[in-house]
């Protein structure tokens, strides 16, 4: 078929749980043999890899893309006239409008493909038709975004809650609003169809729970092969995207109230924080260590930070969706600690796959534990490789998306 994909970022180098997840959905589109056109924000750390989406669609187009707090200001403001999110209206620019408009006027299209909640507004133009079929609709959720600002409002200082409390509300809002609009939606994680189900007003929920499916997010298990790791190691790896608040969040927690317990337990031990743009305390708590925390920065390589480690945490206390980190480092068997919000939706469990703690004198027990136990390492890598393979690689996980192809493929509209 042909497919508008629409996506917020370009999809490549897999090294961001986005990236990840969007690059496999294209790669398998292209393997099924679908004509697949892009179009996509950019960023000018992004273009050197804008060729390479060619391998794998028919046609790229991109409309560059910057950030800016003040800028984020006034889409703040602009949030409070049009009742929109302020995710919505950051990313409502009129190149990318006029973009997909022109696109869709020029060419006919069998499905419009919405990836991340912020492209599901381009994807509403389809619909407006304009003398030609009108396309299939698909919301690709990667998450249910609203839940996240709930978690992040939660542990916010309390000046920030109200703040918090009126984006989530919004979201919530807007999420339910799309999940009746799209003719059908893609989550992660059957808790996330609850979640989007909970922003529908008035709505019979058993009936458009029926257009919502749960397709896993995916790694490659053939490229990612197991880490062999130094024996002894008192290195312990975390890493992120440090931009996205969730991520800064829970490493944030872990430096704070989780590896001073771990240092009082291990001498000796190291943390190694990796991750694009670092936060300033980040690097400040760093180098204030003595050498005990190095935060890197972005890393194109993560091979040799793994062998180096004994273990990785996974420090999660807001998120949706799945921990793509969690799904490679199964793949790359590297032993792991993380709470349950960070292991929801992957199918392991504690203690035969990864190890689990909520609060910072559990999650450092459970890191001393494996720190101390090289058995209780290599149990772990074992499993957790073994999971990765069987239950989450690319090749096997999205054959579910032909089911909801195959819907747009019977569809036909006026």
């Amino acid at each position: 078929m042909r497919i508008l994909f629409l996506t917020q970022i370009i999809p490549y180098p897999p090294n961001a749980g986005p990236r990840v997840k969007t690059w496999h959905v294209l790669r398998y589109l292209h393997e099924r043999g679908h004509d697949v056109t892009l179009a996509s924000y950019v960023r000018d750390e992004e273009r050197p890899y804008v060729t390479k989406l060619n391998e794998v669609c028919t046609a790229v187009h991109t409309i560059p893309i910057t950030r800016s707090r003040v800028a984020d200001v006034g889409y703040w403001l602009q949030s409070h006239l049009s009742g929109r999110p302020f995710l919505i209206e950051r990313d409502d620019l009129a190149g990318m409008r006029h973009l997909v408009q022109r696109l869709l006027a020029e060419q006919e299209f069998d499905v419009v493909h919405a990836d991340q909640l912020t492209m599901t507004q381009f994807a509403l133009d389809a619909k407006e038709g304009g003398g030609q079929k009108r396309p299939f609709i698909i919301f690709d959720a990667h998450n249910a975004t609203w839940s996240i600002w709930e978690r992040m409002r939660q542990n916010a200082p309390w000046f920030l809650k109200p703040v918090y409390q009126l984006e989530e509300n919004r979201i919530k809002r807007y999420e339910g609003m799309l999940v009746q609009e799209f003719d059908h939606t893609m989550v992660v994680i059957d808790p996330d169809r609850d979640l989007l189900l909970a922003g529908v007003e008035n709505q019979d929920r058993v009936a458009l729970n029926g257009r919502i499916s749960s397709i896993p997010i995916a790694v490659d298990a053939e490229v990612l092969q197991p880490i062999t790791r130094q024996p002894g190691s008192r290195n312990i790896l975390t890493l992120g995207t440090l931009s996205y608040p969730p991520n800064a969040d829970g490493i944030r927690w872990f430096l704070q109230e989780v590896f001073p317990l771990v240092q009082q337990q291990v001498p000796g031990v190291t943390l190694t924080v990796i991750g694009k743009n670092p936060p300033a305390d980040f690097v400040q708590q760093a180098e204030q260590s003595g050498g005990a925390i190095e935060v890197t920065g972005y890393v194109d390589d993560l091979t040799p930070f793994m062998a180096a480690a004994a273990l990785m945490v996974v420090p999660v206390r807001a998120g949706s969706g799945m921990r793509v980190r969690l799904l490679e480092a199964f793949a790359r068997a590297m032993p792991t600690v993380t709470t349950t919000i960070g292991l929801e939706g992957i199918n392991a469990e504690a203690d035969k796959e990864i190890l689990l703690a909520d609060d910072p004198q559990s999650f450092a027990a459970a890191t001393v534990q494996l720190l101390n136990n090289p058995e209780l390492q290599e149990k772990l890598a074992r499993n957790g490789r073994h999971l990765a393979e069987a239950r989450y690689d690319w090749r096997a996980v999205l054959k579910q998306m032909d089911a909801v192809y195959a819907l747009a493929e019977a569809k036909s509209y006026a």
